[in-house]
């Protein structure tokens, strides 16, 4: 993983994302980009595999790729998951420089932080 281009996972996370590859046939493998819009500039979307780009995060036997392009709005984001009997979703958690909206999946970066793409 490229020193500094790291997005944190939480343990929930991390074997959510871990049964998620298992189901889908890709075992330890997941990926994440960003799709523009939403509630805020950014929404995340994770899909099984590694469709490209690098690794970002790696925990509990699961690796997470991203496209290398989208590597600075990632960098120190902490991703975590939320299930209940309703049913569950991946959350980007609140870190400083970064704000969430409501659904907890998408977000926007303080203005002046020196990431690309804002």
């Amino acid at each position: 993983m490229p020193r500094g281009h790291s997005l944190r996972l939480t343990a929930a996370a991390a074997a959510e994302l871990c049964r998620q590859a298992a189901v889908a046939g890709t075992p330890g493998l997941m990926h994440i980009d960003l799709l523009e819009g939403g509630c805020e500039p950014w929404t995340i979307r994770l899909r099984p595999g590694h469709l490209a780009g690098s690794p970002v995060a790696r925990a509990d036997g699961v690796t997470l790729h991203a496209p290398v392009a989208q590597l600075p709005l990632l960098t120190g984001l902490l991703l975590d998951y939320r299930g209940d009997l309703s049913g569950g979703a991946f959350l980007v958690r609140p870190v400083e420089g970064v704000h969430t909206c409501a659904c907890g999946a998408a977000f926007r970066r303080d203005p002046g932080r020196g990431t690309a793409g804002q």
